[in-house]
């Protein structure tokens, strides 16, 4: 693979490559990273309601839809990547996708953008200059955009150990991979919802 070539690693566009734009920010979930977050999120992937904030090469959100999500959000701030990832799903003949220009706090506060119904998985793989996850949980959690059960994936790095996440949030799975650490969180809300 090419630094801007990546590849689907299973389901419906397994082996697929996918490109994405030259831009600085963007750094992919590894394979073996994707592989083992998708081995977490098997029991629940299928049919579920994701949102990718922070999308940058995307790769998180279309690893979900080929594996059987019914929906994803993308969004990112950046206008090359989110016209690139439009471009993709339409490549893919995928329209179970949709594709949003934001800034990830500024669309967690816009109650324009509440459609669907809340999300039962999310990708929080921000830039690690920007040390964001705990303030973007807290908005998750506050603006009630989870499903009771959800699963929130955290990306960052390594050297900054397990996220800190809001109350009644749940960690589940914690490893590391060179710099990346990654973690697997559920939020255990009591209300009727289900993932």
């Amino acid at each position: 693979m090419s630094d801007r070539t990546l590849r689907i690693i299973g389901g419906e566009w397994r082996g697929r490559k996918i490109r994405f734009p030259p831009v600085a920010a963007i750094r992919p979930t590894p394979d073996r990273v994707r592989e083992t977050l998708f081995n977490w999120l098997q029991p629940v992937i299928v049919g579920s309601r994701c949102l990718d904030l922070f999308a940058g090469s995307g790769v998180l959100g279309l690893e979900a839809l080929s594996r059987g999500a019914a929906q994803v959000v993308f969004v990112d701030v950046d206008a090359a990547v989110s016209r690139h990832l439009g471009a993709t799903l339409g490549a893919l003949g995928c329209t179970r996708g949709r594709v949003l220009r934001s800034d990830a706090s500024r669309y967690l506060g816009s109650v324009e953008e509440r459609t669907g119904g809340p999300f039962d998985v999310v990708f929080l793989d921000p830039p690690f200059s920007a040390p964001v996850l705990s303030a973007t949980c807290d908005l998750l959690e506050r603006g009630g955009w989870l499903a009771s059960g959800a699963r929130i994936y955290l990306e960052a790095p390594a050297a900054a150990g397990e996220p800190e996440l809001p109350s009644g949030w749940t960690l589940l799975r914690s490893k590391r991979a060179g710099e990346v650490g990654y973690h697997l969180a559920r939020r255990d809300g009591n209300d009727t919802t289900t993932t």
